[in-house]
């Protein structure tokens, strides 16, 4: 009988365990069966993030976040065609940023977060590039010698002459995203005996700043070599006829990208862009001239100074930029906007004290080479070396260099690319006065179609009256691929234009009227909040100082 009690209770006991068993294997393989389905709802999102460019990411920004990955930090994150801005927001929102600008120029958002967070958005299907709002500034100020040949060297003269009518830039604006213009400077009176300025509207995109005019004195010095003009002066002045730019009646419009000391950044910028293109009917601005570059080099597929700058020239916009100062350094032609195929990029020529074109050099310290993308730049060059231009009054400009002051303390003498980019502009404008219908890449052609070869390099060298006279059949800028961001069907951007893209700039506060404005106001930098109520007023910790590093 005890045998027999005993079979059952290990048989029951076996059952037991039996149930037991099949129970944890049911319960396992439920587990299993979730895991898998948990992996296929991931899948589209991880190959998608896999699939990321791995140079989406500033490399500035990785360096940062890997050594300081809780830092605060401002970066400008472009989106993935197709993605709606509330999409923008909630994704930003999850990854703990806090929205400061919008930017629907590049179909993007500026954001303050951690740098760990920021570099991580890189990752995410949504997101097509994630940069530092890094420091802008203009080309190192180069400073020998004067010697005021360069309207000879480019033949302005010839074309200001023509026998069936000069081209001096008349009626056509050109944009100067710079340090502000000294606008009531007498060599920009309209010459009409109305006392008016041919700087005929003055915005400041720049949240810093207190006032139109330029306390630097870079963005002046750019301004007069574009389309200063001393014969507005009285035929007593010592100085009149002296001193004139390549596009003597374009008019100019003042676009104050910098703070007050002269810093600003890769958004400031962008924001001069957008104003160019939304007011480009109301100045007809057809040309703007960026002095300037990014701190950080980046694909121009990627950049967001490139992506707007693309957006100004598929706008109907020449867009003109310096080279830069690095020589031949390997990343001496990788930084935005310069490092663009599409725009014209300026490098700068030794006139070495000669209106001839012969003994004409290669300044040694004037960027050329091949952009990280496979682009050789510049695209051409002009005159940079030992310029004289207009000089803005009490401007950090007048401590720079003692004996670069000439004319009275008026003008000031100056090299570098910053000097040779506006050459081209000034020529734009006159181009454009006989041309009113060529795009910007019928001019760009035309550019390379007129200009001269520098002896001995192969180099294009800028031709004032040639370029007007050259004949386009081809537009440059033919089988390039633009920014991933630009739509090839219409040329814009691909982007939801938000409420405020034009409502939101605020009236000037008084301090920021200039009396010597055509119109009757100026346009201030973007209010505190903007119609969505996002937060625009920016930290000024990113800042740098517009380079001034060599002088002579």
């Amino acid at each position: 009988m005890t045998s027999r009690i005993g079979i059952v209770h290990r048989m029951r006991w076996m059952q037991a365990l039996a149930a037991t068993l099949l129970l944890a294997l049911a319960v396992l393989f439920a587990g299993l069966v979730a895991s898998s389905a948990r992996a296929v709802v991931r899948s589209p999102r991880a190959s998608a993030a896999s699939a990321a460019d791995p140079t989406a990411v500033d490399p500035r920004l990785r360096t940062l976040a890997a050594r300081h990955p809780g830092q605060s930090t401002e970066v400008i994150v472009q989106f993935s065609q197709g993605v709606a801005p509330a999409a923008q927001r909630a994704l930003l929102a999850r990854s703990g940023g806090r929205v400061t600008r919008e930017l629907h120029v590049i179909h993007g958002l500026a954001a303050r977060m951690t740098a760990g967070r920021a570099a991580a958005l890189g990752r995410d299907a949504q997101v097509h590039a994630v940069s530092l709002n890094g420091a802008i500034k203009t080309q190192s100020i180069l400073t020998s010698s004067l010697v005021t040949t360069f309207d000879k060297t480019v033949h302005a003269t010839a074309a200001w002459n023509k026998p069936n009518g000069g081209l001096t830039g008349k009626g056509v604006g050109v944009a100067v995203i710079d340090t502000g213009i000294a606008g009531d400077l007498v060599d920009f009176n309209s010459g009409d005996g109305s006392g008016s300025s041919r700087v005929v509207q003055s915005a400041v995109v720049n949240p810093d700043a207190t006032t139109a005019t330029d306390l630097y004195g870079h963005g002046t010095h750019v301004a007069g070599i574009i389309a200063g003009n001393s014969n507005a002066r009285p035929l007593s002045d010592l100085l009149h006829g002296d001193y004139v730019g390549v596009a003597p009646d374009a008019n100019l419009i003042s676009i104050k990208a910098s703070d007050d000391a002269g810093d600003s950044t890769v958004l400031d910028v962008i924001y001069g862009l957008q104003f160019a293109v939304d007011h480009k009917a109301d100045y007809n601005i057809r040309v703007v001239n960026m002095s300037l570059d990014s701190a950080t080099a980046q694909s121009y597929k990627t950049d967001p100074l490139d992506a707007a700058a693309e957006a100004a020239w598929f706008n109907g916009i020449v867009v003109v930029a310096a080279a830069g100062n690095r020589g031949t350094d390997a990343d001496a032609v990788s930084y935005a906007p310069a490092n663009d195929p599409y725009v014209i990029t300026v490098g700068a020529t030794d006139e070495n004290n000669t209106s001839g074109a012969a003994d004409d050099t290669i300044a040694d310290w004037s960027s050329r080479g091949t952009t990280q993308d496979g682009v050789v730049k510049p695209d051409i060059y002009a005159p940079g070396s030992r310029i004289v231009s207009n000089l803005a009054p009490g401007s950090v400009f007048t401590t720079l260099c003692a004996t670069c002051i000439s004319g009275g303390g008026q003008y000031i003498r100056a090299g570098g690319t910053s000097m040779a980019a506006p050459m081209v502009a000034g020529a734009v404008a006159d181009v454009l006065q006989n041309h009113t219908s060529w795009t910007p890449d019928q001019v760009k052609a035309a550019l390379k179609l007129g200009a001269n070869t520098m002896s001995g390099t192969g180099v294009k060298t800028l031709e004032v009256n040639h370029t007007n006279d050259a004949n386009p059949s081809t537009p440059a800028n033919q089988g390039l691929t633009p920014n991933s961001l630009i739509d090839t069907t219409t040329g814009n951007i691909d982007y939801t234009r938000s409420s405020w893209s034009r409502s939101s700039w605020s009236e000037a506060a008084d301090l920021l009227r200039s009396s010597w404005s055509r119109s009757s106001w100026s346009r201030s930098s973007w209010s505190s909040t903007d119609s969505s109520g996002v937060e625009t007023t920016r930290s000024s910790w990113s800042r740098s100082s517009w380079s001034t590093s060599v002088y002579k």
